[in-house]
């Protein structure tokens, strides 16, 4: 038994690493169809069940748990060789994969767009979402992290900025709902896990009743929208503030943003070029 086509093996493991098929297929820039095809391809070849399908996902069969261990290693292997032979030629060009929680879209954005109009053979995945990508893996390239510093072994990580975040509300909502400082006279939207280590997560967490929350969204745009429409209160990062009511119960939380990279790829000129925006993109705010 011969294995035709790597693509098909690279489908698996982002299945095994991401739990479920929309997951692989968004970081793979595949329609979900299209995943499970070379799974089911890759599967037929192999004359074994890789995944137990169920309802919340894939979960590993003891195949496919072999898979993902020696499968696994040598696409890791593979993607640093891919990445340490583009460093020697010193182009920079590629698939760049940046990963962020959501809500740092004003320091983000302007700097992958300044990358790529300097440099046009950057192809750049960017994922804003709550998840953990794991760099020593392959799933990402650079991640934009909240809250505390990371610590996992082989990264590489530096300061990127300090972002101050503050309760909101609409000038019709505090007519409407008054400006108790007490939590349990107001309705919240919350951003569930996403940043759950951010100050204002945890704050929320603990003061708030769960029965007080009336939207939970990773979304920044709807949660904004839900403030506007006073019909909740809740956080938002500072250029979506314009025209809202600052609150001043509790103080403003500062989150600390971080840049995180692998060691074994750290300096290759794609991903440089990439940092050096984001810090200018955070200089010039």
């Amino acid at each position: 038994m011969q294995v035709e086509n790597w693509d098909d093996i690279r489908a698996a493991l982002a299945v095994a690493r991401l739990g479920t098929v929309s997951a692989a297929g968004e970081v793979l820039g595949l329609h979900h169809a299209t995943v499970i095809r070379r799974v089911d391809a890759l599967e037929r070849q192999l004359g074994a069940k890789l995944f137990q399908r169920h309802g919340r996902g894939y979960a590993l069969t003891d195949a496919g748990r072999l898979l993902l261990q020696v499968a696994g290693k040598a696409d890791e292997d593979f993607a640093r060789m891919q990445a340490q032979i583009s460093g020697v030629a010193g182009r920079v060009e590629g698939d760049l994969v940046v990963t962020a929680v959501a809500g740092f879209d004003e320091v983000i954005l302007p700097a992958l767009t300044a990358a790529m109009r300097k440099n046009p053979g950057l192809r750049i995945t960017y994922l804003a979402d709550a998840r953990l990508f794991r760099l020593s893996a392959g799933e990402a390239h650079i991640a934009i992290r909240a809250g505390a510093r990371p610590t996992e072994p082989d990264y590489v990580v530096q300061p990127l900025a300090r972002m101050r975040h503050g309760l909101v509300a609409s000038a019709a909502y505090l007519r409407d709902h008054g400006d108790s400082h007490d939590p349990a006279h107001h309705r919240f939207v919350s951003p569930g896990p996403t940043g759950q280590n951010a100050p204002h997560s945890r704050w929320l967490r603990d003061h708030v009743d769960p029965a007080n929350v009336v939207m939970t969204t990773s979304d920044v745009a709807a949660a904004e929208a839900i403030i506007r429409a006073g019909l909740a209160i809740g956080v938002l990062p500072p250029a979506r503030c314009k025209g809202l009511v600052a609150l001043d119960w509790p103080s403003g939380w500062i989150s600390d943003l971080w840049l995180v990279t692998h060691v074994d790829l750290h300096r290759t000129p794609r991903i440089q070029a990439v940092l050096s925006e984001l810090r200018v993109a955070v200089a010039a705010r």
